[in-house]
């Protein structure tokens, strides 16, 4: 099992980013996926997460009218795109498959001017 994210890296503030999550080794499309993310000091939270089959979707309050997740079945990839983003987004971004051991290595995020 695998899970590989990436697209993350330095952003200023109101700037936008897209993180991709490449999974393998198990039935992707019987999970529903999640985005966690862990900033210095502090707890790792819920961004989003996306069931499926039907693909609704899940957010924390903060990120609310922001972010934007999804999923590509065919290819075993789940998304974040994250716009207008603020130095609080600032965090290790991980995906992970609900309901399972399943997690990634994570993705620097950093928002700053």
């Amino acid at each position: 099992v695998q899970l590989v994210e990436s697209g993350g890296g330095l952003v200023q503030p109101g700037g936008s980013l897209r993180l991709s999550c490449a999974a393998s080794g198990f039935t992707f499309s019987s999970y529903a996926m999640s985005w966690h993310r862990q900033a210095p000091g502090k707890e790792r939270e819920l961004v989003a997460r996306i069931w499926s089959p039907g693909g609704s979707t899940n957010y924390a309050d903060s990120v609310k009218g922001r972010f934007s997740i999804s999923r590509d079945n065919a290819n075993n990839t789940v998304y974040l795109q994250m716009n207008s983003l603020k130095p609080e987004d600032t965090a290790v971004y991980f995906c992970h498959a609900f309901r399972s051991a399943y997690w990634g290595q994570g993705t620097q995020v950093t928002v700053s001017s």
